[in-house]
């Protein structure tokens, strides 16, 4: 695809903003987004992360194609009122990573949860008959409790998981493995605390992150836009969209679908 005018997004910055949950639609935006900017020779991208995490695939999948741009964008991320778990998976797909004082970020690990209602089932009187190819086929079933073998091998799976997790940490801030381990438990920790550990380069604002990214490219932080693709909405708005029923019930009802939907999947994601 040729775009015109390419001299004047060559004098802007790209904007990408991640909000809540990574998942199908947070990937399938952002990618497109990517490509978008990658054509039209944007000279950098000021990626402004607020998310818990989310998905293991979606959130490799945004960072794999960071790390392609990197070779033709200069990524600057700036961490927002929290960046944890693939958020900051995510982030590792920036060359230069800010965030203000009290973000909270880390989170590094992976969680899996299934729903058991075993109980609930046997209370009502419904069972279910099962025909399986093999033993583990029904794993995570909803309707009865894992088994040993069954816990080893979605431990195996987790395990996997968090080690590609802590060596693209290690690798993307030039860290070692093993002190990548020593505080990558699932622990949170402020923006401050992510500057002493390596994760975050510098301590400051969104604003000061767009600064940073302009200067990267030489161009004048106080000339330099940036051009914003898919301008959220504001917060009121991400918690009803068009409903208007109250904001709590809004939000619980999309935190609802988020679980069910990926129940029995792993997640880089910060679950208090």
């Amino acid at each position: 695809m040729i775009w015109p005018f390419k001299p004047r997004y060559r004098k802007q910055i790209a904007r990408i903003e991640i909000n809540g949950a990574i998942a199908g639609d947070t990937r399938k935006r952002v990618l497109e987004a990517l490509k978008t900017i990658e054509e039209r020779k944007f000279p950098a991208l000021l990626l402004r992360i607020d998310s818990p995490g989310g998905t293991v695939g979606d959130s490799q999948e945004i960072y794999s194609a960071l790390k392609r741009l990197q070779k033709k964008v200069k990524i600057v991320a700036s961490f927002g009122n929290i960046s944890a778990s693939g958020g900051v998976y995510i982030g590792m797909g920036a060359e230069h990573i800010m965030a203000n004082p009290g973000t909270i970020t880390g989170s590094i690990g992976v969680i899996l949860r299934g729903n058991n209602i075993e109980r609930l089932l046997e209370k009502i009187g419904v069972s279910f008959q099962v025909i399986k190819s093999g033993p583990y086929k029904d794993i995570l079933s909803f309707d009865r409790e894992l088994t040993e073998p069954e816990t080893q091998i979605l431990q195996e799976l987790i395990d996997t998981s968090y080690q590609q997790f802590v060596q693209t940490v290690a690798e993307s801030r030039n860290l070692d493995h093993e002190t990548v381990k020593s505080f990558a438990d699932g622990r949170i920790f402020t923006g401050q605390q992510a500057v002493e550990l390596g994760i975050v380069d510098r301590l400051g604002t969104e604003e000061d992150a767009r600064r940073w990214a302009a200067e990267l490219v030489k161009l004048d932080p106080e000339k330099t836009e940036c051009f914003t693709f898919e301008k959220p909405k504001s917060f009121a708005n991400r918690l009803t969209g068009n409903s208007l029923a109250p904001n709590s019930i809004i939000a619980a009802n999309r935190w609802l679908e988020f679980e069910l939907s990926t129940s029995g999947l792993p997640l880089w994601m910060y679950r208090p």
